[in-house]
């Protein structure tokens, strides 16, 4: 499973076709794309916080979404129209107020359904603040 997109090529694509993700400014960034993976990160604001002053869950579950939409775009192409179908998400630690990675890794990818595996953490990818699983349906060309 080889990525038909480069890192420039998806946040070319997200600018024009998805420029909502920046409306709070430009906090995502993919910072690796590699055969059936990616990583991306989210740099939070306080806009991004709950009262306690941890990230709050939308903002994972935002960040596990883009993610899974970024893998599978980066392996099929530019199609703006895969969509969630669905994403459970797990929120296992308390994440505290900084940079979030999301590295996502494709475990199926069909002609119209794409299943993804998102796991979420700040400094240790073995210690998960939350992991995800997403199914993404991709339109026919």
């Amino acid at each position: 499973m080889m990525p038909v997109m480069t890192i420039d090529e998806v946040h070319a694509f997200l600018e024009t076709d998805f420029p909502q993700i920046h409306t709070d400014g430009r906090v995502f960034s993919v910072t690796a794309i590699e055969p059936g993976r990616i990583a991306m990160q989210l740099d939070p604001s306080d806009r991004h916080l709950r009262p306690g002053g941890t990230i709050s869950g939308p903002t994972l579950f935002t960040l596990a979404d883009v993610a899974a939409y970024v893998v599978v775009l980066s392996h099929i192409g530019p199609v703006a129209l895969a969509v969630t179908t669905s994403l459970t998400i797990n929120f296992l630690r308390l994440p505290q107020p900084k940079m979030l990675t999301c590295t996502c890794r494709i475990l199926k990818l069909g002609k119209r359904l794409a299943v993804i595996e998102a796991s979420i953490y700040q400094d240790d990818p073995e210690e998960m603040v939350a992991h995800a699983t997403a199914t993404y349906s991709i339109p026919p060309r």
